[in-house]
């Protein structure tokens, strides 16, 4: 890339240095000492704000003078059979800090090289402490790679000699010319495609929250595959020669300079923070290059959300761009030979070659409303590709003119509902208008959230690309593949009156986060104005702003509600009311959890979503009038499990006598299978006074990937502090727990977990793994002493940034059994050790848990009583274990980190 030179540049080698250097008894010490003395000067220079683009540069001709000296103290000076060549991004003359050096050492004739004087010279580059990267190639194993890989020929575009021939590498430039090989369309091809896979890899969004800012969509290779086009195509090193030969306008080339400029510098600074070569911006960088950027008042969260937000609006402005030249490269010299097919669509478009075109360069001014007829049209004929590059810059030059009288007038909000109701790529039109910078204009709600960042792990794209990824969600769930992953809400968003709702909804549902408040019912005032803006009945209206207002909530009863209690169900059913809303609700919610982070999507989410959806399709059936009764729960559980005991030939007396010694919430909450498997089990284990730990998957579609320990014994107060430790120290995660006990003093746990590591994929259940088990469990319920010291994970550096405090506070149930207490906290190896440790030490009893980890913190909830059973209802107790268990869980986070 061509940037102006500037005075005053960070000091390179003195004439003495570069003397004393290129002698060759010069020691390593000395190398180093210079090399580090001048990178000081540079970070200093960084500190000073002088342009970056000095540095850069500078940087690279201060190595340029380190290698030459090293190169000529080997004796490799006097050599006229080989040539010192910088490739790559040096090869570019752009270093950062930690940067690595890429070298080609080229030789004119193998036979004549001098392979000792090579190896020692590449020897002493490491001893010096440089990364370098290096080949060592003849012309014409240069030329026979580079014919054969894009990555070879793409480096050696931008190659240069340092020292040596200077016409080694101009004759392997002949060699390799478009001419002789990688002609016009297949090297743009072949780059076409190495970008779209390298975009796939961050879900096609610029906006990840720990983004690559090389390597994510807008990041700084995207830049470079237009530098790379243009210099094959044009043999030019000038990026301001796309102006002169009307690829871009003088103030796209400014805006693109400055994007360059201000992601350079961040990737600057992130090497000297990280000490090393670092491209990711990971929330702990985050925070010191906020700072370091000026950003440094009171409020931390603010400064990182501005800092970030400056570097979002520079990639949107390298990808808008590189959109831009790539279509208009592929229209100029791709396709400049090919006869155009031009096909009149209506009074204002055409397509040429199958892209969509103005057929005026006025269009856009004397008819604003065609700003999205073009979308309109996109979303309506399957066989157009796309929008040409000139249309694209009329429509991006035009977006001033969307202003109130715009968003206001009917044909404009005609259109836009339209455009809502695509038939093809509603998506990529939602995400193109975005880049251009449409949406947020026509839709200033959702312009206020471009760029917005999300404080947690649980999302990994800023507010505006979780929206688009969930409407991405919803349109897959038409597709065959997804409707074999999601089979329920495939089948339920084909029944849905109007789809096009939920794609509303989806749009709206986090409109107002950052905004401080609940963001849900905020938005709920933004989307109603929307339906009535856009002339939707109030019927709609009522569905879309409800979904808005509720769009969290059947995840929230999922993950954190006892669903086996037939109260819950019945008090969310008579909240849904309805066949149609638990419908729409279900739909939007698996969208929306799907768009928060693939890896947030398990076995485990997917069962707990399908057992409420089904569970309260029932309820509704059987009228919100006649709830269910708990009893008869509790008997078709039971006459489930007599049935599959009886195939089995289990004595159905011996059985019958176990149950009569459990309590009855053990059989309302467990199905009949369970039942059946714990059952067996304790016929089999007894007489045995040992503990029993049986150990299975659960099997099905519904919960591949989590398996179930059950665990028969004594009742003792540190059982479930011993077991979550132990679980810990094997490496599982507890997702559901059910305590019950008998008349007879046993305790039958049941556990739910994944594997720590790899939450959806099997436990290995293999004979070895079962033992270890087994044989851990046993020690650790045998010894409860040695439970503490069992916790031996170290918290993850991901984790120790987000550090919030622990909430605790009791909540009201439907049917008060138990109580129920919600805890939030910072998710930490061992957590739930200490909690079940601080239940034990204060005489609490535990008989079912849910736990949710949702990101960097869980929200569990623990049904407990008293050690007698006793409701926990004094407001004086329940405030000081909320209290207490708040400060055990903050010293313990604290320690952790």
């Amino acid at each position: 890339m061509d940037f102006p030179a500037f005075p005053d540049a960070p000091p390179l080698l003195t004439q003495e240095e570069k003397q004393e250097l290129a002698k060759p008894g010069c020691s390593i010490s000395r190398y180093r000492a210079i090399i580090e003395e001048k990178t000081h000067l540079y970070n200093d220079f960084f500190h000073s704000l002088h342009p970056i683009e000095k540095l850069v540069k500078g940087l690279s001709s201060f190595y340029d003078e380190i290698l030459l000296a090293a190169w000529t103290a080997k004796g490799l000076d006097i050599e006229n059979n080989v040539s010192l060549v910088a490739v790559g991004g040096y090869g570019r003359s752009e270093l950062h800090p930690k940067s690595d050096i890429d070298l080609l050492i080229l030789l004119g004739n193998e036979t004549l090289a001098p392979k000792d004087k090579i190896e020692a010279f590449i020897t002493f580059l490491w001893d010096i402490n440089l990364d370098v990267g290096h080949s060592v190639r003849t012309i014409d194993e240069c030329t026979e790679m580079a014919a054969k890989d894009i990555t070879i020929i793409t480096n050696l575009i931008e190659s240069r000699t340092l020292t040596g021939p200077v016409d080694l590498l101009a004759t392997l430039k002949l060699h390799i010319d478009i001419s002789q090989m990688w002609d016009g369309h297949s090297f743009y091809q072949a780059k076409l495609a190495e970008q779209k896979q390298r975009h796939a890899k961050y879900q096609n969004t610029a906006y990840n929250l720990e983004p690559n800012l090389k390597e994510c969509p807008g990041g700084l290779r995207d830049m470079q595959v237009i530098d790379w086009v243009a210099k094959r195509h044009l043999h030019t090193h000038r990026l301001s020669a796309l102006i002169e030969k009307h690829f871009l306008s003088e103030d796209e080339y400014i805006q693109l300079k400055g994007a360059v400029s201000h992601l350079w510098r961040i990737r600057w600074a992130l090497h000297m923070v990280a000490g090393r070569k670092e491209d990711r911006l990971l929330f702990d960088h985050q925070r010191t290059l906020a700072k370091l950027f000026g950003f440094d008042d009171d409020d931390l969260k603010r400064n990182v959300e501005r800092f970030m937000q400056g570097y979002y609006q520079s990639v949107a402005a390298i990808q808008q761009l590189n959109d831009l030249l790539l279509q208009h490269f592929e229209e100029s010299f791709l396709t400049k030979d090919a006869i155009n097919s031009i096909e009149v669509i209506n009074d204002h478009f055409q397509t040429v070659n199958g892209q969509l075109e103005a057929r005026s360069t006025t269009l856009f001014q004397d008819n604003p409303s065609s700003m999205l007829e073009i979308y309109v049209l996109l979303g309506s004929h399957e066989e157009i590709k796309g929008i040409r590059a000139n249309t694209m810059r009329q429509l991006r030059d035009n977006l001033d003119l969307v202003d109130d009288e715009f968003r206001n007038n009917k044909k404009n909000t005609d259109l836009f509902l339209d455009i809502i109701s695509s038939r093809y790529r509603l998506t990529s039109i939602l995400r193109s208008m975005k880049h251009l910078g449409l949406l947020g204009r026509y839709l200033p709600e959702f312009g206020a959230i471009i760029g917005q960042m999300q404080h947690d792990l649980f999302h990994i794209y800023t507010v505006d690309a979780h929206t688009l990824q969930l409407v991405e969600n919803l349109r897959r769930l038409w597709l065959p593949e997804f409707k074999q992953k999601f089979p329920i809400s495939a089948q339920a968003i084909r029944h849905v009156a109007k789809v096009e709702l939920l794609y509303i909804a989806g749009l709206y549902h986090d409109i107002a986060k950052g905004r401080g408040g609940d963001h849900s019912e905020l938005g709920c005032v933004d989307a109603q104005a929307f339906c009535e803006r856009h002339g939707l009945s109030k019927r709609d209206t009522e569905l879309v702003v409800w979904l808005v207002r509720n769009h969290l909530f059947m995840s929230v009863t999922a993950q954190r509600k006892d669903i086996s209690d037939p109260e819950v169900i019945w008090e969310f059913a008579s909240y849904v009311k309805d066949q149609e809303h638990l419908d729409y609700l279900f739909i939007l919610t698996v969208a929306d959890i799907n768009a928060t982070n693939p890896t947030m999507w398990n076995s485990w989410r997917a069962s707990l979503m399908r057992q409420l959806y089904l569970e309260t399709k029932r309820a509704l059936r059987r009228g919100l009038d006649f709830p269910i009764d708990a009893d008869m729960i509790s008997d078709e559980h039971k006459q489930r499990a007599l049935e599959i005991m009886i195939e089995r030939n289990v004595d159905i007396m011996e059985a019958e006598a176990i149950w009569e010694t459990i309590e009855e919430e053990y059989f309302i909450r467990s199905n009949g299978d369970e039942i059946a498997w714990n059952t067996e089990a304790i016929l089999r284990h007894r007489p045995s006074d040992k503990p029993l730990i049986a150990i299975t998957p659960l099997g099905g579609r519904n919960f591949s990937g989590a398996s179930k320990i059950f665990i028969y014994t004594l009742i003792s107060k540190h059982l479930f502090a011993v077991t979550a430790a132990t679980f810990e120290q094997l490496g599982l995660t507890i997702l559901d727990a059910k305590i019950s006990h008998t008349t007879d003093n046993y305790s039958l746990d049941s556990f739910v977990v994944m594997d720590s590591n790899d939450s959806d994929t099997n436990l290995h259940l293999d004979k070895e793994r079962i033992t270890l088990i087994r044989k851990t469990l046993m020690e650790q319920l045998e010894t409860p002493s040695l439970y503490e010291s069992v916790v031996q994970r170290h918290t993850p550096r991901i984790l120790k940034i987000f550090n919030s405090p622990a909430t605790a506070h009791f909540v009201s149930q439907p049917e008060e059994v138990w109580s129920a207490l919600e805890i939030t906290a910072p998710d930490r190896p061992g957590l739930l050790a200490l909690i079940g440790q601080f239940f034990m030490n204060n005489n609490i009893m535990l008989h079912k848990a849910k736990i949710a980890t949702l990101g960097e913190r869980v929200e569990d909830t623990f049904y407990i009583t008293e050690e007698n059973g006793d409701l926990i209802t004094d407001e004086e107790s329940m405030n000081k274990i909320c209290t207490l268990l708040k400060e055990k869980i903050d010293r313990f986070s604290q320690a952790m980190d």
